[in-house]
């Protein structure tokens, strides 16, 4: 399944669109992460925990949106976008989402 930002598949012509696919997930903060983030802040630098929370998340998020096209007989997902955001006290959700197509065989 090609996953493009782009509005077009390069070398491919776009059939149909088959219709919006998106994917999202909430995740918390382990209690580790969020004590040594709290020491990080004091004096500065990447919160690599936090980093690699936000990667795992949007991997999820991709995957669950790569799941609806495949299951709605998509060849590609184009114009994908990213969004997140806190929906809570440690909890943030990151959502992804694009066009389901069908490409010209």
């Amino acid at each position: 399944m090609q996953v493009l930002t782009i509005n077009e598949v390069p070398g491919a012509q776009i059939e149909r669109a088959l219709g919006l696919v998106q994917g999202s997930v909430v995740q918390t903060k382990h209690v580790g992460r969020d004590i040594f983030a709290n020491l990080k802040s004091l004096v500065g630098g990447e919160l690599a925990g936090y980093t690699e929370l936000l990667n795992e998340a949007r991997q999820i998020a991709t995957r669950r949106m790569i799941d609806r096209a495949t299951e709605m007989g998509a060849d590609a997902i184009v114009g994908v976008r990213y969004t997140s955001g806190e929906i809570a006290q440690g909890a943030c959700e990151v959502y992804a989402y694009g066009t389901a197509v069908a490409l010209k065989k």
